[in-house]
């Protein structure tokens, strides 16, 4: 089987992308970062942040299923942020922080339902999850400096909402 993508939008696509790095590098993924589901062709950062485009900052993971599921995969991204508050990740507020899987294929949306109920059952009872779960539309690769930025500095601003919950 060949590689597959995955697409997650948890907030600030820096801290996304690092924790899924360290996490899953092991299993040969590949990661970029950018823009996605939104109603303009060609965004950048600064349209994005200004709140006109309605695209989401999201990481696009390149996978090999026989070495991480995606099932996997998306119980990762419920376990790194937040899914609870709409178009919020801590101080990062606005429709580019929500909180929305992107599925390339009607089994990866079967998937991702599914595991999002069982979250919702387990470790959500008294607080709804309210991810949005639709179609990938076009990715837009974000800008070069925002590829792996935590990589790159160590020190830069990582959205406190960005840890492993259970």
């Amino acid at each position: 089987m060949s590689a597959e993508k995955a697409t997650f939008a948890a907030g600030c696509f820096w801290g996304v992308e690092h924790l899924y790095k360290k996490h899953f590098q092991q299993f040969g993924i590949h990661t970029k970062v950018g823009y996605i589901g939104g109603n303009t062709t060609d965004p950048d950062y600064r349209k994005v942040c200004s709140g006109t485009t309605n695209h989401a900052e999201a990481l696009e993971v390149e996978f090999n299923p026989k070495k991480v599921s995606y099932d996997t995969l998306v119980e990762f991204f419920y376990r790194m942020h937040d899914p609870t508050t709409a178009n919020a990740q801590g101080p990062d507020v606005g429709t580019q922080y929500r909180s929305a899987i992107f599925y390339h294929s009607d089994e990866q949306k079967s998937i991702a339902e599914r595991v999002t109920s069982e979250v919702q059952e387990k470790h959500y009872k008294g607080r709804k999850i309210v991810t949005e779960i639709v179609p990938a539309g076009k990715f837009y690769d974000a800008e070069t400096y925002h590829q792996e930025y935590l990589d790159k500095n160590p020190n830069g601003y990582e959205c406190p909402t960005h840890f492993l919950r259970w």
